[in-house]
């Protein structure tokens, strides 16, 4: 029996060193599908996902600073793939993990009409959008006011965001009463969780290819390998689809 005990003890240490913690960043649209996504990552592997959330551009720089992440998911294909091409990325560990919607977003119901028509009657005092410098969703927003013939009478209107979740708070807390968001934000399981929205049309702005890559404090780290291997997988991938994203 005791030795029965030994064995066991042995086996449970053994786990617990296995188990090991990644250090990820992650474009803020992604939040909500990757707070669920590291959970059952850590549930099902024993690892344990450390996210920070912010602007794909604020990351970049973060990343060229040292900044000790491990993995970067991305809001865009251009920013890992510079960084692979920077020595800052593992060459050939970059694939798209989701293809980002920008959606047209109030808190209001019966505010915004399914065509945007919204934008163009200009009523509203605060249009919000992210930071389109640092962040894709809010440069994809400003294609699309571009598009509709637009840009130039809203730009009084307009309040930017840092990244796209403060986009989106400024629209639920009413300090704006409408603003370009991820579909992500407002979308789950196949339904518009709250107020009113139109879900932009693909022609109207440039695809949101969005990708992950293995970063070089990551190389050869099994947790942050694993992570990546976890993405690709039909479990997380459910939870990425029930989130409005395609791949």
């Amino acid at each position: 029996m005791k030795k029965l005990y030994v064995v066991l003890a042995l086996t449970a240490w053994t786990g617990l060193a296995a188990a090991a913690e990644v250090k990820v960043a992650v474009a803020a649209n992604f939040t909500a599908p990757m707070q669920k996504i590291a959970a059952d990552f850590e549930k099902d592997t024993g690892h344990k996902a450390i996210v920070s959330t912010g602007a794909t551009g604020a990351f970049y720089a973060q990343i060229k600073n040292g900044a000790p992440f491990e993995v970067f998911l991305s809001a865009d294909d251009e920013t890992p793939a510079r960084l692979e091409a920077e020595g800052a990325g593992v060459k050939g560990s970059r694939f798209t993990y989701a293809i980002g919607k920008l959606v047209l977003w109030s808190a209001r119901p019966g505010y915004v009409d399914d065509k945007g028509e919204v934008l163009k009657r200009g009523d509203f005092a605060k249009l919000s959008i992210a930071n389109p410098k640092t962040a894709p969703y809010g440069a994809a927003g400003v294609e699309v006011m571009k598009k509709l013939g637009v840009f130039d009478s809203l730009q009084p209107k307009v309040v930017q965001g840092e990244n796209i979740s403060q986009a989106f708070q400024f629209v639920s807390t009413g300090n704006a009463e409408l603003g370009f968001v991820a579909l992500s934000q407002v979308w789950q399981d196949g339904a518009l969780k709250s107020g009113s929205a139109w879900v932009v049309p693909q022609a109207d702005y440039s695809l949101i290819r969005q990708d992950a890559i293995l970063l070089s404090n990551g190389a050869g780290k099994p947790a942050a390998e694993a992570l990546l291997k976890y993405l690709k997988g039909e479990k997380a991938q459910a939870v990425i689809k029930s989130f409005g994203y395609d791949f």
